[in-house]
């Protein structure tokens, strides 16, 4: 069953005033900062997972000029928790390049968005879209899921033909107006409705003209690509106590938790006669599994004890932090595991 482009854009635009999600804290503004700040957390990220980060980002940097200031550590210590590490980076660098070279005004053109560090075709088509109505295509991986379904394409989203038809395809599904709701009602229905396994089909706007529906294919359809199993890693933690903080040092900006606070990652003979320390005594804590995207992770933590006042400051790099107060700093998602481990070994 064929349909008109404009249909399928009208049902959806309809679907999303009556349906659609209304309340969420980035929406019912104009303000490219904040469209942009959202967009950015949300690559990759549940929208529940994004709110709370996204109000206490705001309200340690509430515009654009606030964040390009900003140092890089803070922005990652803000950021901490939420992943994909290059974000924050590429944050901090959009901010400062908006400062710089658009004279703190987000340029209003989704080719010139897309410009900008950490801004993608379909970033920057959403954030036209929301702050100045512009008429651009996103295609992020719910909206490829939608028309992968809808109209019974076969190819494997991210291979290059499988893009070119769906870029091809978004472009010829755009309405004359009302984008802002057309542009949220493709967000909303691939993230609510037409989701990956189990799909609200009877709440589809679209399900008449569905052509997974009509074939029993929600399950197969996006066609996937087959996964190769992860690379297993092994790295060893040394977390240095003095029964009140841990010694931490900052990562460099690029590589696994880049610009974040992590133990130091060594043996810990090796690690202590580097920083000029001697431990009282060293307990391995409980292994730590992370999975990371593209590995697998397998964090051996030993926990070496040394006397109070023998703090190191001999690299610029390091940093003691109060044990209760490390998880609320920029430390990555296991490092807090492991500091509540030696939290609890120390009573």
């Amino acid at each position: 069953m064929k349909q008109a482009p404009e249909t399928f854009s009208r049902r959806l635009i309809e679907w999303q005033k009556r349906h659609g999600r209304h309340d969420l804290p980035w929406q019912r503004t104009r303000d490219p900062y904040r469209i942009w700040l959202s967009e950015i957390m949300l690559q990759q990220t549940q929208v529940a997972t994004v709110i709370p980060y996204y109000q206490r980002f705001l309200e340690r940097f509430p515009d654009v000029a606030a964040l390009a200031a900003a140092p890089l550590a803070a922005v990652i210590e803000a950021w901490a928790g939420l992943g994909y590490y290059a974000r924050a980076r590429n944050l901090h660098r959009c901010a400062q390049r908006v400062m710089e070279d658009h004279g703190g005004r987000f340029p209003a053109t989704p080719e010139e968005l897309a410009g900008l560090p950490g801004i993608g075709p379909s970033t920057a088509a959403a954030i036209a879209a929301f702050a100045w109505g512009r008429r651009a295509a996103i295609l992020d991986g719910n909206v490829k899921r939608v028309f992968c379904r809808h109209f019974g394409i076969e190819g494997v989203p991210g291979t290059a033909a499988a893009d070119r038809a769906l870029w091809a395809l978004a472009d010829s599904l755009l309405p004359e107006d009302d984008m802002e709701a057309y542009t949220q009602g493709l967000m909303d229905l691939g993230a609510t409705v037409c989701t990956r396994p189990r799909p609200a089909c009877g709440l589809c706007p679209l399900q008449a003209t569905c052509v997974a529906y009509r074939q029993g294919r929600q399950a197969e359809l996006p066609a996937r690509r087959p996964r190769p199993a992860l690379p297993e890693r092994e790295t060893t933690l040394v977390l240095i106590s003095d029964g009140q903080h841990i010694l931490f040092e900052r990562r460099p900006p690029a590589g696994i938790w880049g610009g974040l606070l992590v133990p130091p990652e060594g043996e810990p003979a090796a690690v202590l006669a580097r920083l000029g320390l001697h431990a009282e005594d060293c307990l391995e804590l409980p292994p730590l599994l992370h999975v990371f995207t593209h590995f697998r992770l397998h964090i051996r933590p030993v926990l070496c004890r040394v006397a109070p006042d023998c703090h190191t400051a001999a690299e610029r790099n390091l940093e003691w932090l109060a044990i209760g107060l490390a998880p609320a700093a920029g430390v990555p998602t296991p490092v807090k595991k492991l500091v509540r481990l030696v939290a609890s070994a120390g009573d």
